[in-house]
């Protein structure tokens, strides 16, 4: 080979050589291009994963949270029953035994009702009667036992008052108490028995006068 032939082989040599260097570097970028993309793939792909994780956790969390309210307020709620059974077991615990002592109430009652107050020789025994009268009264009375014994021109009271018989009377407006012909009782607030009483009829007295 003479030196002019291998001068132009070197020539040929030297051109092609940076050609092949820039067809590599062209496939590196390509390949980091790639893996740049799949990369930010994968982490939009674990974004949206956690975001659903996220997401569902909250869920649960609310869900939680309204069990654990309607839990507490369940037992808030047998809580508040169980202590108004208690507090009724104390109040009307007595309800039966108070309801035996009236007749003895009753009895006293008649007896002074009976009594001849002008006789001399009965005022002890008629002072007896009624002092033991008013000591079982106030006795009943720390239980939460109340007398009702309505007044003459009381209105009628039907969760209170029984009328036993209606007569006209010209001194009572019609449904206004004419008399009590026995006492009721309540006990904490809850009728024992109902004061029976007569009630006036029409024909009563006349209002507008």
């Amino acid at each position: 080979m003479t030196k002019e032939q291998q001068d132009v082989q070197n020539e040929e040599t030297q051109q092609t050589e940076p050609e092949v260097v820039a067809e590599g570097e062209l496939e590196t970028s390509a390949e980091q291009a790639e893996q740049a993309e799949q990369a930010e793939n994968e982490k939009d792909q674990l974004i949206e994963t956690l975001q659903s994780q996220l997401a569902a956790a909250e869920r649960t969390v609310e869900e939680q949270k309204d069990s654990v309210i309607r839990a507490k307020a369940e037992v808030e709620n047998v809580r508040r029953r169980a202590t108004l059974d208690v507090e009724k077991a104390h109040k009307f615990a007595l309800e039966k035994f108070s309801s035996e002592l009236l007749p003895v109430a009753d009895n006293l009652e008649r007896a002074l009702q009976a009594a001849d107050s002008d006789n001399e020789q009965l005022k002890p025994l008629i002072e007896g009667i009624e002092l033991t009268l008013k000591s079982f009264e106030s006795t009943i009375a720390k239980f939460g036992m109340e007398i009702v014994s309505p007044e003459k021109g009381d209105a009628l009271n039907p969760e209170l008052h029984q009328a036993m018989s209606m007569i006209p009377d010209p001194e009572v407006e019609p449904n206004k108490i004419i008399n009590c012909l026995q006492k009721g009782y309540t006990l904490n607030g809850r009728l024992l028995r109902p004061a029976m009483v007569m009630v006036a009829a029409g024909g009563g007295v006349d209002t507008k006068a």
